[in-house]
């Protein structure tokens, strides 16, 4: 996926925040499977998808994830709490800038 793109719906300052909010995937036990995909281009792709209201299934091909990745991980996220986490950030003002809006959202 184009790099502007991906600092435009998430700039540094949201990834430095959210970044250690991510609960950690176990590896797999068995093993195999295919690589781990970086969380920050998942994280965007989710972004993507909520900001623009597109479905999941419409997820486009730019951002290199699938849309049963990215649903999975949004799903995975909601129930560890992480969008009521980045709710508290930006309530507390530890998010500088414009993306305190669209945190707050």
């Amino acid at each position: 996926m184009c790099a502007e793109l991906s600092r435009r719906l998430v700039p540094d300052t949201l990834w430095e925040l959210t970044a250690p909010l991510l609960p950690r995937f176990p590896a797999r036990p068995q093993g195999g499977g295919t690589a781990p995909l970086a969380e920050r281009a998942v994280f965007t792709a989710v972004v993507y998808v909520l900001a623009s209201g597109c479905s999941w299934r419409l997820l486009p091909d730019a951002f290199a994830v699938s849309p049963a990745t990215a649903h999975r991980r949004f799903t995975a996220w909601s129930s560890a709490g992480l969008w009521a986490a980045l709710d508290r950030a930006a309530a507390a003002g530890t998010v500088p800038g414009p993306e305190a809006d669209w945190v707050a959202a």
